[in-house]
């Protein structure tokens, strides 16, 4: 999870060494601005370009990075729109592109925002909260069939017990009403699971059904899938992308775009395997104990590339 500890932090820096005359450098998941607020430091002539979907990252990040001046600008915006964002910024190619996944800790920490399965608060989970028209995942929660909400439990949160637990919310939507509160739905899960299958578990076995409607609700895998293919057209120069990542739908997507883009000639990969936290990482910032990190170079100039 990108929070106050940018995930990776030396890897990601190493990476962006291996650019020759590196320039431009878009923070498409800016949070906080950790990893902007270290590149702009690192390198006093590079300008980072820092995407967030929600208003108050942004907000934050721009009053955090001020001293910066005019190297940095923070465009409220979704990563999937990358290269509508740029042109409307008036940025050519950048050399480099991160992408952090991790939902950050300001919003996990913010009971109003209804990302924590540990702290009551509304049923909500919109990575944008100022947008009004946008499905929150109480939406979901009191209105799927109960077809449905295993189908993105099972798609989403990979969990063993999504027909169980559906069945359990749905049996309390028809004899309590609706779920409109982080709290009960734990409580839900909680009472629906028996007490041997949650030992099992080791973890709150609410997780994985919060990561499903996070999913869901800010319709993030697509986001992913439409941001590389962004990255690619907008790749007409060389282009370092990293991806931070934390559950394995997102790895998998970015694992197979990047082998894609390399038996097609469209760059290299500059390791196989993904890179992983050290002992050190992980003893100083437990959020990072999921994270993988994937790179992929593009080479020279791409055909079909949208910039001169």
């Amino acid at each position: 999870m990108n929070g106050h500890i940018p995930v990776m932090l030396p890897e990601v820096c190493g990476i962006l060494e291996g650019i020759p005359a590196i320039r431009v450098v878009v923070d498409a998941t800016l949070g906080f601005g950790g990893y902007s607020e270290a590149i702009l430091s690192k390198w006093q002539k590079v300008a980072v370009i820092g995407l967030d979907q929600d208003p108050q990252a942004i907000e934050s990040a721009r009053r955090r990075l001020l001293s910066f001046g005019d190297r940095f600008r923070a465009v409220h915006g979704n990563f999937r729109d990358l290269s509508m964002i740029l042109d409307e910024a008036g940025v050519s190619a950048p050399d480099a592109v991160i992408f952090d996944l991790g939902i950050s800790s300001m919003q996990v920490d913010t009971p109003d925002r209804g990302f924590s399965f540990q702290e009551n608060g509304p049923l909500d989970m919109r990575m944008d909260n100022a947008d009004d028209h946008q499905m929150m995942a109480a939406d979901i929660v009191n209105t799927y069939s109960m077809r449905d909400l295993i189908r993105i439990f099972r798609v989403y949160g990979e969990e063993s017990f999504a027909a169980q637990i559906a069945r359990g919310i749905v049996r309390y939507r028809e004899r309590v009403g609706p779920i409109a509160q982080t709290e009960t739905l734990v409580t839900v899960i909680r009472e629906t699971l028996p007490a041997p299958v949650q030992r099992k578990m080791g973890r709150n076995p609410s997780r994985k059904i919060f990561q499903a409607l996070r999913i869901a609700v800010n319709d993030e895998l697509e986001a992913l899938e439409n941001a590389l293919n962004e990255c690619e057209e907008i790749a007409v120069n060389r282009m370092a992308v990293v991806v931070v990542s934390y559950h394995s739908l997102e790895d998998r997507i970015v694992k197979k775009k990047f082998r894609d883009w390399n038996s097609t000639g469209k760059g290299v990969l500059p390791f196989r395997r993904p890179l992983v936290p050290g002992p050190e990482e992980l003893e100083e910032n437990w959020r990072s104990r999921s994270a993988k990190l994937r790179a992929f170079h593009f080479q020279g100039d791409m055909p079909g590339g949208k910039r001169k």
